[in-house]
């Protein structure tokens, strides 16, 4: 496809016409696929991530500034949804595994210690949304930009969250910052 019959169907995809807009996915349907499977090792991931890809390029298309190519800017969305998963899926597994050793390490312990009672029941009277902040980067190492996407919340609202909620664990433990730092 030539830049102008792009140019052209980008125009008319950008005002809602879905069929100048396939026409640019079946255009570069073949190179983003193609990527996809180079980077996924399977057909059928490769296909999946494409069509997300595709449907989200439809989403933010108003967004594409004509820097880069249109391939290059849909095959940025599609390694964005690829390397999303690859972080998801790294997370389930450390959560599986972390789940297991829990589990396992559970069994093997009778009873809970006088200190993780205390901080169970210190976390149990956090608010709900400092709970789970805590708990994601602090009880399942989630980077503070992983835990906002997690929790639909802006980074900030994490960081002053985590902040939070250490100091109100802290206080209810009888832990100041002076003892921390030692």
């Amino acid at each position: 496809m030539d830049a102008a019959s792009e140019a052209r169907l980008l125009g008319l995809a950008r005002k809602g016409d879905m069929r100048a807009f396939g026409s640019l996915v079946d255009a570069h349907q073949p190179a983003v696929r193609a990527f996809l499977r180079r980077l996924t090792g399977s057909y059928a991931d490769a296909d999946d991530i494409a069509q997300d890809a595709f449907a989200r390029t439809w989403e933010v298309l108003n967004r594409y500034d004509g820097r880069a190519s249109l391939r290059s800017f849909i095959c940025g969305v599609a390694f964005q949804y690829w390397r999303r998963g690859r972080r998801a899926e790294g997370r389930r597994l450390a959560r599986d595994t972390a789940y297991a050793d829990l589990e396992d390490a559970h069994h093997d312990a009778p009873q809970m210690t006088p200190e993780r009672l205390a901080l169970r029941r210190a976390m149990e009277d956090l608010p709900p949304d400092q709970r789970a902040a805590l708990a994601l980067c602090l009880g399942q190492d989630f980077t503070h930009q992983e835990a906002a996407e997690a929790l639909k919340l802006p980074l900030g609202t994490v960081k002053s969250h985590i902040n939070r909620g250490r100091a109100r664990l802290q206080a209810a433990l009888g832990l100041n910052a002076e003892q921390n730092d030692a």
